[in-house]
């Protein structure tokens, strides 16, 4: 049996803004400002989906979740996170590796890595060690530097058996 390995990229920003909660890789973070969106505005999980999609060569998050349904207000990432999976699944696409990064100023983003990487695991039912994160400051540069908002880099590498 032949296998084909395909590379996704993601990439998500988000504003900060007062009113909402910080949610990152399905944790709320300690936080005075929280990220805008229609969903739970999740950059790193949203990238992450974008990244799967990508090397699926099935779209983007917006074709399955527009952020006019209102349906999808509100809704927790980690959950399309996990329909993506499927969506991944039945294509017959399997998750070899995924590596992310955050960048953001505040708050530190380590103590709570395990259980970002836990919670993105779950939902796509792969390997804990399958998950890579790490987060960066981007030194007071940018609208991430100056508190603004949150971006999220996610690459994948997929593997399906070839067509």
């Amino acid at each position: 049996m032949n296998f084909v390995l395909r590379i996704g990229l993601g990439f998500d920003v988000h504003a900060l803004v007062s009113g909402r909660s910080l949610v990152l890789g399905g944790v709320t973070l300690p936080h005075e400002f929280g990220l805008a969106g229609h969903s739970d505005a999740d950059v790193l999980v949203h990238a992450l989906m974008d990244a799967i999609l990508g090397a699926m060569r099935a779209g983007d998050i917006g074709l399955y979740f527009p952020d006019t349904d209102p349906c999808y207000e509100g809704v927790s990432s980690l959950e399309l996170l996990a329909f993506v999976a499927e969506l991944m699944k039945t294509g017959g696409y399997t998750l070899v590796d995924a590596d992310c990064v955050l960048a953001l100023e505040t708050p530190k983003v380590s103590p709570f890595r395990d259980q970002m990487r836990e919670n993105m695991a779950r939902a796509l039912g792969v390997a804990l060690d399958s998950i890579g994160l790490k987060a960066t400051t981007t030194e007071g540069l940018g609208f991430e530097g100056r508190g603004e908002g949150v971006s999220a880099r996610a690459v994948v590498l997929l593997e399906c058996e070839q067509r």
